[in-house]
């Protein structure tokens, strides 16, 4: 298998993970923390904004490449198997017929709630 093969079935992977998280969330047989984790994890997943933008020589493709796949890596970890697997097919079929992933209004709030802290302590810091 080519590198390029890997790398897009790891893509498609972590892309078809993040819906997955989407739908373990919503099961009441995950416990609180991976929940929790699930949650933050999809609502940054599928912002439609990224943390990072992408214009930003190299920092911008840090988030897509190392921390969202690590943290997807680590919630898909402490999830329960049953729900995992239960979770897996919802996606599956969701990505299915959908063609494309959901989005999180919650992410984009997420992420402007970041910029806004980083923007208010940048401004206490300078003045």
């Amino acid at each position: 298998m080519a590198l390029s093969d890997t790398l897009r079935s790891w893509a498609r992977r972590i892309k078809r993970d993040g819906v997955t998280l989407w739908f373990a969330c919503k099961n009441p047989g995950i416990p609180l923390l991976p929940k929790l984790l699930c949650m933050f994890v999809v609502a940054y997943a599928l912002s439609p904004i990224d943390l990072v933008p992408d214009f930003i020589p190299v920092l911008g493709y840090v988030d897509d490449v190392l921390l969202l796949p690590g943290l997807i890596w680590l919630a898909v970890c402490l999830i329960p198997n049953s729900v995992l697997v239960a979770s897996r097919a919802q996606a599956d079929a969701w990505l299915e017929e959908k063609r494309k992933k959901p989005t999180s209004r919650w992410g984009v709030a997420l992420v402007l709630l970041v910029w806004l802290a980083i923007a208010y302590g940048a401004w206490l810091t300078l003045r």
